[in-house]
């Protein structure tokens, strides 16, 4: 495959299947390549929610522009990771073409972008899809159509798939072992569906630019249903992300080590690519310390990842507990309170089947869901690293000022920029920053 047209160079994209396996050819391509021209700082950058190859190559080439201007003398080499994932096409994604930000019929349909993205990344499902498809579009008023519609949900997101991905679902481990699904798989269909109405209503209520063709206007059992399927298969994207990290960019790294060991590599997430390339972290090779940074833009993964244990229960740790340990260097969580998509609808979507706390009853619209919930549900793209000791937190101007710290963990509020999208996700898609890429630079102390 012919590498494509980017804004920067030497440019590699590196392809995984949804269990972790990447594409031989362009593995080799690059351990073979990058020697050669001559790399001293590699960065490479795992997308997040995405639909096509061509939506993904065109963030890394938008977020990589200024990068040769902020530090024309390094020896810089670019990486795009490329991974099945989806999103849906009524989210609004700041500062891209409408080719690629596509308008969308009202909710709670499903529209035709993104009934073909869920069968895309979601191979032999066809009939699940045209299913749930069929229903959103009747929404009929009866409770047995709604329970029908969540095992559907089920059934399509495979709640404990086979293979290896069954192994990467968790955030947290509980006494060791991995926390139960999200009480969205495993609860009432309607109590979950209501739930995920009223969350619209307060994002939708929240302020922001709505993308074209929005309806402010109350939401129904069959709106939150929408978002069940939405929320459900990004259960299975997050789940998927770590897969691909551990398994393949890990081991990628680790190969890359010893076919280039003077190459500084240093890792960007964006969204569930943050769990990509934290997951890449513990399937590194032992030894191997050629990761200089990471650096994590809207993490769409638990707060507490990296935490040793949870302040509200600690017999539960972070699935990734000390693995930012094997960074030589910092690991830089960037957030933004404007992400809704984080703030709002993550922790009512990761919330476990064994919370008690309820949203029924005494809804307004200034309600804060995520304060209700509580920090048991946050993410690493609203508030940052969690319950780690040593971390430091600073503004966006403190770090591009010179303060960011050469090792540990690092929140950085970057509110000033990631500021922008209507609902419902708000600013997630709101990374595409010449600040942002100086932060991975610093992190990396590339110049």
């Amino acid at each position: 495959m012919a590498v494509p047209a980017v804004s920067v160079s030497p440019y590699w994209e590196l392809t995984f299947d949804a269990d972790g396996d990447v594409d031989g050819p362009e593995r080799n391509r690059l351990l073979t390549e990058v020697t050669r021209r001559e790399v001293r700082d590699l960065l490479v950058f795992a997308h997040g929610w995405n639909n096509q190859r061509s939506g993904a190559t065109r963030l890394y080439s938008s977020f990589f522009a200024p990068v040769p201007l902020i530090a024309p003398r390094a020896r810089l080499g670019y990486v795009g990771v490329i991974w099945p994932s989806m999103m849906f096409a009524d989210e609004p994604i700041p500062h891209f073409p409408p080719s690629v930000a596509v308008e969308v019929p009202a909710a709670p349909l499903l529209d035709k972008d993104s009934r073909h993205a869920l069968l895309e990344v979601f191979p032999g499902r066809a009939t699940v899809v045209e299913q749930l498809s069929r229903l959103l579009e009747q929404h009929p008023d009866d409770g047995a159509s709604l329970e029908e519609f969540g095992r559907l949900v089920r059934l399509l997101v495979e709640v404990r798939p086979q293979g290896p991905q069954a192994a990467f679902a968790a955030d947290t481990l509980a006494q060791g072992a991995p926390e139960d699904e999200p009480g969205m798989m495993t609860g009432d269909t309607a109590e979950v569906c209501r739930s995920f109405a009223r969350a619209l209503e307060q994002v939708q209520s929240a302020g922001g630019e709505p993308p074209e063709g929005f309806s402010f206007t109350p939401k129904g059992v069959w709106d939150g249903a929408r978002e069940l399927l939405r929320q459900a298969t990004y259960y299975a994207m997050k789940r998927r992300a770590g897969t691909v990290g551990e398994r393949g960019l890990g081991q990628v790294i680790g190969q890359l080590a010893q076919a280039a060991p003077g190459v500084r590599v240093h890792l960007v997430g964006h969204s569930f690519g943050g769990r990509l390339v934290s997951f890449a972290l513990r399937g590194l090779p032992e030894g191997v310390r050629t990761v200089k940074s990471v650096t994590l833009l809207q993490g769409a993964f638990s707060h507490y990842a990296f935490a040793a244990r949870l302040p509200e229960d600690p017999h539960t740790s972070g699935v990734l507990d000390g693995q930012q340990n094997r960074v030589d260097g910092p690991l830089v969580c960037c957030y933004s309170h404007f992400d809704s998509a984080l703030g709002t609808l993550y922790p009512l979507a990761s919330r476990m089947a064994d919370d008690d706390r309820s949203l029924a009853g005494g809804f307004t619209a200034n309600l804060d869901i995520g304060r209700l919930l509580g920090p048991r549900w946050g993410a690493m793209g609203h508030d940052g690293v969690q319950a780690v000791d040593g971390t430091r937190g600073m503004t966006l101007a403190d770090a591009l000022g010179g303060g960011l710290p050469t090792s540990g963990c690092v929140n950085v509020d970057a509110c000033a920029v990631v500021c922008h999208g209507g609902p419902p996700a708000g600013a997630h898609s709101d990374i595409v920053h010449p600040e942002l890429a100086r932060v991975v630079l610093a992190a990396g102390r590339v110049s």
